[in-house]
């Protein structure tokens, strides 16, 4: 067999195995990085729209370069999970969550997966591996798109042509040389509906996000009240937001997900935003126990869903937002004071 056979081979055996292990989308990306990567960051640092995201300030060389991350890698696998949604449209008194964030934690069933094909590839050809999930400096998106598993649309996220709006993504760091696949042109042409469904403006020029504007920033990882003017234009999102990502005419092509642990559950299906109000610490993280919305602590998640309450207009929430204005913490205190607020009129 020429080596050209044997290469192509092996990266169709390494395809069939990832498919196999229950990845929906599979491509192979050269190890190395590019100036271009690095300019990108370095501008949407500059222009500072990381926002209270300090720590992707951190690292800008490695994040900009992947074979700084495993420098004897040659290959780099990027595989893509579908977890798309079924329909669930909240009402005025539940609250909104990511589609990504209603069944379990993703880090925990993609890193499953990608362990078991990096132990494949060390038992079948004797390559090393280094796997990751949105947990290291690894720009992800950029590898998806060079990867051929779609490319960034005008609301910065990956675009899928299978999978529309909708796919996790990991990595395979792999010693083992495979032919690289070719990187996806742009396909949002002159389309700007991400642009204008984003209901606080966070998408500030095609391909240009401002995190601090965010709503998915603002409802997980900001750490402080929510300025009163962006408060007032996240509706019921109480963790999360879909809208720009719902909105991509790509989600046509787009099913629902395969993969059993994405299943939603319960308690993150349009919750009633009364009795989560009443969570303490011990009573949030059982609700939400293996789930994402652990992720940003109870007292800012009673932020959250304070400020669905003070958008809902549904006077009957008053009684219990009421109970939060002399709760132990004063990030809630603030948000039950600006809920009733708004209710009051």
């Amino acid at each position: 067999m020429s080596p050209l056979n044997a290469a192509a081979d092996i990266k169709s055996a390494v395809r069939a195995k990832a498919l196999e292990t229950g990845f929906d989308a599979v491509g192979f990306s050269p190890a190395a990085g590019g100036a271009e990567l690095k300019s990108r960051l370095d501008k949407f640092l500059n222009l500072g729209r990381h926002a209270g995201m300090d720590w992707m300030a951190g690292n800008v060389e490695i994040r900009a370069d992947p074979a700084k991350i495993f420098p004897a890698a040659r290959s780099i696998i990027v595989l893509g999970l579908n977890y798309g949604p079924g329909d669930a449209r909240p009402g005025r008194r539940a609250g909104a969550v990511s589609v990504y964030a209603r069944g379990r934690n993703y880090h925990k069933v993609i890193k499953k997966k990608l362990i078991r094909l990096a132990r494949w590839l060390a038992d079948t050809y004797g390559a090393e591996a280094r796997v990751f999930t949105d947990t290291a400096p690894v720009m992800e998106k950029p590898l998806a798109q060079r990867a051929g598993l779609g490319w960034q649309g005008k609301h910065t996220n990956l675009v899928s042509r299978q999978f529309g709006s909708w796919l996790f993504l990991g990595e395979v760091f792999t010693t083992l040389k495979i032919e690289p696949d070719r990187a996806l042109e742009d396909l949002c042409g002159t389309c700007d509906a991400c642009i204008r469904a984003c209901p606080t403006g966070a998408i500030t020029e095609p391909y240009r996000l401002d995190a601090g504007r965010c709503i998915s920033y603002l409802t997980i990882e900001h750490k402080a009240a929510i300025d009163d003017g962006l408060a007032g234009r996240m509706g019921n999102r109480i963790f999360g937001c879909d809208d720009c990502l719902a909105a991509c005419p790509w989600n046509k092509f787009a099913q629902p997900a395969a993969e059993k642990d994405f299943a939603p559950r319960p308690q993150t299906v349009n919750p009633e935003l009364g009795p989560l109000l009443a969570l303490d610490d011990a009573a949030y993280r059982e609700t939400f126990a293996g789930t994402p919305l652990r992720r940003p602590g109870r007292d800012r998640f009673i932020r959250n869903v304070l400020v669905a309450a003070g958008n809902s207009g549904d006077k009957s929430l008053a009684e219990a937002v009421r109970a939060s204005v002399n709760d132990p913490a004063a990030l809630v205190r603030t948000a039950a004071r600006w809920a009733l607020e708004k209710l009051d009129g």
